[in-house]
């Protein structure tokens, strides 16, 4: 199906940034649209090039930066969301974000198996507020 080969390719991108790598441009399409939308360098870049420019960015912030895939969550036959838990520390002010256990999440928009765009929030409350998605705390009532 469709949707579960857009999990799959989120699970890609995701195991190369896990890892510290964030060069690989597997599955993402030439004209994709990077998104941070959040912390503390937001901004919107466009391209393979862009992409790269915006992680460069993102990234000159903080030391030892990683992202881990904590869920995938098919928000309908074209997005993707990843619950994310972020580690780093910023290189300014010296705060660890795995003591403040910082919850992410990335939202992948994928169109003919290839990643069209993606949003990146360092808060998880937000990216849940912006997409109209519950808050994991709540339960689901009947």
């Amino acid at each position: 199906m469709m949707a579960s080969e857009n999990v799959e390719l989120a699970r890609l991108l995701f195991a190369a940034w896990e890892r510290g790598d964030y060069s690989s441009a597997e599955g993402v399409h030439p004209d994709v649209e990077y998104v941070i939308a959040d912390g503390p360098s937001p901004g919107t870049w466009k391209g393979l090039d862009g992409l790269v420019e915006g992680w460069r960015d993102f990234l000159s912030a903080w030391e030892n930066f990683r992202g881990q895939a904590e869920e995938y969550r098919e928000l309908d036959d074209q997005r993707v969301l990843v619950l994310t838990t972020f580690t780093g520390r910023g290189k300014k002010s010296g705060v660890e974000l795995g003591h403040m256990r910082a919850k992410g999440a990335v939202v992948c928009h994928i169109h003919d198996g290839r990643v069209t765009r993606q949003v990146l929030y360092l808060d998880r409350q937000r990216a849940l507020a912006d997409l109209g998605v519950a808050p994991e705390a709540r339960s689901p009532s009947s």
